[in-house]
């Protein structure tokens, strides 16, 4: 389940070191901002991301806010696309969503687990940084963070700002929660890298808050070569 942000993306590079076979992503938009297990911010950019990674995509959209119902989507889905296991990113702590999915498909005897469950979150967001991926916040929901953080790419410097932050307002640092969510642009598993070109911080209310994407380019690594959408 790819939702392109920074746990889902991670998961990718899990399989793709256990070599396992990816049969196909699976992102699925909110037409609305309260569901309880989809990010709303930024999915519709997992096509752009999909074609990147050279893995088949599918997408959907979700327009109810109900665990059951909205794990009903993936339901069918898997029933048309068979696998074996659903792999969701994190660390298992996102219990509605992994309770939600595997109760829809243990009829279909599919496995649902979380990809790096029992590890650090705080650790892997480290990882990822260190390893190079380009991790843009996307949508913040809680006290601490806010419009300045829209948008903003997670760096060494200001992950030690984000402890910090976490620590004093309560809120879990690797986002378990979902007190923000990301956008992964770029990593060492991506041939091409996504650029954000023109962005917009949207607040619903004084903590609550997503950013718009309103044009990117898929750009070459080379960043003499690129082809802007």
């Amino acid at each position: 389940m790819y939702s392109g942000g920074k746990d889902s993306t991670y998961a990718i590079e899990k399989c793709l070191e256990k070599k396992w076979k990816i049969k196909y992503l699976l992102s699925i938009k909110p037409t609305r901002n309260d569901c309880y297990l989809y990010h709303y911010a930024t999915v519709e950019h997992t096509k752009d991301l999909a074609q990147i990674l050279g893995i088949k995509h599918i997408y959907e959209t979700c327009d109810v806010a109900d665990p059951e119902q909205e794990a009903e989507i993936v339901r069918q889905i898997v029933e048309k696309n068979p696998v074996d296991a659903i792999i969701l990113g994190g660390v298992g702590l996102q219990e509605t969503q992994i309770k939600s999915v595997r109760e829809a498909v243990f009829p279909l005897g599919v496995e649902v687990f979380a990809s790096h469950t029992g590890k650090e979150h705080e650790n892997l967001v480290q990882d990822m940084v260190e390893k190079g991926y380009d991790i843009r916040v996307t949508q913040v929901a809680v006290e601490g963070l806010g419009k300045p953080w829209l948008g903003k790419k997670l760096t060494k410097e200001n992950l030690q700002e984000l402890q910090k932050l976490s620590e004093q307002y309560g809120f879990h640092v690797g986002a378990e929660g979902g007190h923000y969510d990301s956008l992964v642009v770029d990593g060492p598993i991506f041939t091409k890298k996504l650029e954000i070109l023109e962005s917009e911080a949207i607040m619903e209310d004084e903590y609550c808050g997503h950013l718009k994407i309103h044009k990117t380019a898929i750009v070459e690594k080379n960043p003499l070569l690129k082809n802007i959408y």
